[in-house]
């Protein structure tokens, strides 16, 4: 499921192009093929974990899977670009298979939930990276757009049967009723947030429409926060940020979505700008960088295999603190070698080394101090989280880059340009953001696993004591 999952979310980007071909539309709108799906994404997920939580994970893991299926089906065959989009946002409960995948992982062997844990985020990451390749591949071939879409609704389909009949279901429930006004609040809130900062580069952060939607979306979280606490049945009980020790974690993981994510960008730019014309970058053809972006993802697969071991080795905690200081170092040497491709290809891809480690290690921490009845809420708020995150540090970035350009002429017409401080800016930023992340790594708790060895002791004692 995760690598048919990774496989869908990669699978758009390199068809971009061809969608605006198919449905006449311009770049501008083409924006909404990523952000309908990111948006719906971040309002979804949390309600079906807590569903999940309340009513069984392998029902609403169904559940999800079958509007997907139906969702990749609008996309492939919408004769509009209004219906594409519908699609797309039926596409949206993918991102809930992993929070209700760690509960249906935990339930079933807790003390190997870290490892099957990285495995399954490994799957997700290697998938995005096949994903991003095959359907160019595909594409090109065969220059049909419907038949290349229809391939990501055939893998989840073939998903379903899978769910159906070989997932066993969690038996632990959370109890009391579904907190439809919690789930409104925080839905609108965060949609209207993020709408805001996600357009701030098209409308000016002073627009007075950004403003409306940022701060109103900030005001509806905060009336949600302040129901909840006197709620007795809330839609996330916030008491468990703090008293389970999954707080602090979500947090680490909001610094990890915003250097990892919001930083990518810049990164691939740099890959495909070309010295001569715009007096910065690497000048890459589009087609190596295609390679370097599946270069990264592999790199990061292989860090989702590495983090358990890591963990086990030298504690969760530490291990998250080498990642944060591997990214801070790759950050640093990106601007020290900006010019060598080589060697910045190379510093990328321990980046996306670090990030594996952390796409691992986080999530497990989550779901090992979880209380048992509310292990898919708490990995849906640390998705939702990091999610949220590198969109809104896109949007940062974005602003950050527009605040070191200078006019050029470009192909006969002066325009405004990024400069290499623009860049170097933004990795900057992110060293920092990742070496924060490792020293706030250190400060977490993380709750013991079980050791099923230490209870046949204690209970071979007790037996002994008894006679």
């Amino acid at each position: 499921m995760e690598l048919g999952s990774g496989m869908l979310q990669g699978w758009f980007s390199p068809l971009l192009a061809a969608i605006g071909q198919q449905f006449a539309v311009d770049a501008g709108a083409l924006n909404w093929v990523n952000a309908m799906y990111m948006l719906v994404t971040v309002a979804c997920v949390p309600i079906l974990a807590k569903l999940g939580d309340m009513f069984g994970h392998k029902r609403l893991l169904t559940v999800a899977a079958a509007f997907v299926v139906i969702g990749s089906l609008v996309v492939a065959f919408a004769p509009t670009f209004e219906l594409f989009l519908v699609g797309r946002a039926l596409q949206a409960p993918l991102a809930a298979f992993l929070p209700l995948e760690f509960a249906i992982v935990r339930a079933r062997d807790e003390k190997s939930a870290s490892r099957n844990i990285g495995v399954l985020v490994g799957a997700l990451t290697l998938g995005g990276a096949v994903g991003s390749l095959a359907s160019g591949v595909l594409y090109a071939a065969i220059q049909d757009l419907t038949v290349v879409l229809v391939f990501p609704a055939i893998l989840i389909a073939l998903c379903l049967p899978v769910v159906v009949f070989l997932v066993p279901e969690t038996t632990v429930r959370k109890g009391g009723r579904i907190d439809w006004v919690g789930a409104v609040l925080l839905t609108v809130g965060l949609l209207s947030t993020l709408t805001g900062i996600s357009n701030s580069g098209a409308w000016g952060w002073l627009n007075p429409g950004t403003l409306l939607l940022i701060l109103s979306g900030i005001a509806l979280l905060v009336l949600w926060v302040f129901l909840g606490r006197r709620m007795k049945d809330p839609l996330v009980d916030l008491s468990m940020l703090t008293k389970s020790g999954i707080g602090l974690p979500i947090v680490v993981s909001v610094l990890f979505g915003a250097q990892t994510y919001g930083g990518q960008t810049a990164s691939f730019l740099w890959l495909l700008s070309e010295p001569d014309r715009v007096g910065y970058g690497l000048g890459m053809p589009t087609a190596a960088a295609g390679a370097t972006i599946v270069l990264y993802a592999v790199a990061a697969f292989v860090g989702t295999l590495l983090g358990d071991r890591l963990s086990r080795w030298i504690t969760p905690q530490r291990a998250v603190a080498l990642a944060g200081v591997f990214a801070a170092a790759s950050f640093a040497l990106m601007i020290v070698f900006a010019g060598s491709t080589v060697l910045f290809i190379s510093w990328m891809a321990v980046g996306g080394l670090s990030a594996g480690v952390l796409l691992a290690v986080l999530p497990a921490i989550v779901v090992r101090n979880a209380p048992a009845d509310s292990v898919g809420i708490a990995s849906a708020l640390f998705n939702t989280a990091r999610t949220a995150a590198g969109a809104a540090a896109g949007a940062v970035f974005a602003l950050v880059m527009s605040l070191f350009v200078t006019a050029r002429t470009v192909d006969g017409a002066v325009t405004a340009q990024s400069t290499p401080t623009s860049f170097f800016a933004v990795w900057a930023i992110c060293l920092g953001i990742a070496l924060a992340l490792s020293i706030l790594a250190l400060r977490m708790r993380v709750a013991k696993t079980p050791d099923t060895s230490e209870v046949v002791d204690a209970s071979a004692t007790a037996s002994s004591t008894t006679e």
